[in-house]
């Protein structure tokens, strides 16, 4: 959903299982002072991975990549990917917000978003990144490059420099979740993609939620940005809004909510805990409009990913069988495993044997 409003690794053999879901798709909403126009956009994309169902992302001008690069050009930068298809911005404008709302995806708001004011002012679906997670589509809005390009393709990812599969926004190393500066490793080693904000002529400001506001993962994302943290809704309605009216120059502030993700993930996204937090977040992008009228702002609402639930049956648990001949735990997410063998050919087979017409293994 993109809404708009104005006023790595080891060098060790691997293995990729791809489970069978529902390609993710966002959407954009956008909101501007003084009108805003409804334009419909065909959804397109490309499928690929036929046993799954996998969609390409379109990172020829219909992606989350494709935002930021727009966003960044409009900002003084030099984008490294294609603008945004069919989303032009007026770079004359004081002051664009991104707001990200993580893992609210397109689809939920067809479904459950009748009547919101994110639905009434939904511009057009994008496509998110592959893989379409938060580590990975999260770290695109702060870099501008793809996953490919900054190298975190997945919430667990095997750090050479660490010499262990790591919780990649954490910073912590997979097991005992101690901090990787234990191992004597400093999160620059690790985040070495440089940041959005330096690149920008403009002031730029990170709006994000107390507990990992001073994150490892966000003062290496994060530089070149002043950060203000919110605990609830109304702080993060007033620091953005005081980002935006804090000076006369041109700005860039970036918003991000990421506890729709966090409930999703913990209740199910079509759980009534989502439903009321969708609630939550939906009011507040409408009053931080009616906060920011006549400031000359174009806020620019979208998700990072989208969501489906998958019932526990649907789970699968690598076989005993496997076990040996992975060189480190399982990597990437669980729809998404990247598998670090020590016989890739014999473990292929097998894999594919177990797995059927259930993924994909590459």
């Amino acid at each position: 959903m993109l809404s708009a409003s104005r006023y790595s690794s080891s060098g060790a053999s691997a293995c990729s299982i791809w489970r069978r879901e529902t390609p993710s798709r966002i959407g954009i909403s956008a909101w501007r002072c003084t009108s805003c126009r409804m334009v419909k956009t065909s959804d397109g994309g490309t499928r690929i991975l036929p046993k799954i169902g996998a969609m390409r992302p379109d990172y020829a001008g219909g992606s989350l990549v494709n935002l930021v690069a727009s966003i960044a050009t409009a900002r003084g930068a030099r984008a490294r990917h294609a603008p945004l298809a069919d989303f032009a911005i007026d770079e004359r404008v004081r002051n664009i917000v991104l707001l990200i709302i993580d893992g609210l995806g397109d689809n939920y708001l067809a479904r459950r978003g009748a009547g919101s004011e994110l639905a009434r002012r939904r511009r057009r679906s994008l496509t998110s990144v592959f893989p379409s997670t938060t580590a990975s589509a999260i770290t695109t809005s702060y870099t501008g490059c793809t996953p490919l390009e900054h190298g975190l393709v997945g919430w667990f990812t095997y750090f050479g420099a660490a010499g262990c599969v790591s919780a990649a926004l954490p910073f912590r190393s997979r097991g005992d979740m101690a901090l990787l500066t234990t191992r004597g490793v400093e999160a620059e080693q690790i985040y070495d993609t440089p940041a959005l904000f330096p690149s920008l002529a403009v002031r730029s400001i990170v709006v994000t939620y107390r507990d990992i506001v001073d994150s490892h993962y966000n003062r290496v994302h994060c530089r070149g940005a002043e950060r203000l943290a919110y605990r609830n809704a109304d702080e993060f309605i007033a620091q953005t809004e005081q980002a935006v009216k804090s000076g006369d120059e041109r700005k860039f502030v970036y918003a991000y909510w990421p506890h729709y993700d966090a409930i999703s993930h913990r209740h199910g996204c079509e759980s009534r805990e989502a439903a009321g937090e969708f609630a939550q977040i939906d009011a507040a992008f409408g009053r931080l409009i009616a906060r920011l009228a006549g400031t000359e702002t174009l806020v620019i609402a979208t998700a990072d990913h989208g969501f489906i639930d998958v019932a526990p049956e649907e789970s699968l648990e690598l076989p005993a069988a496997l076990a040996p001949l992975l060189r480190f735990p399982l990597c990437g997410e669980r729809r998404i495993a990247y598998c670090h063998v020590h016989s890739p050919d014999e473990f292929a087979k097998r894999a594919a044997d177990w797995l059927g017409s259930r993924a994909e293994v590459m």
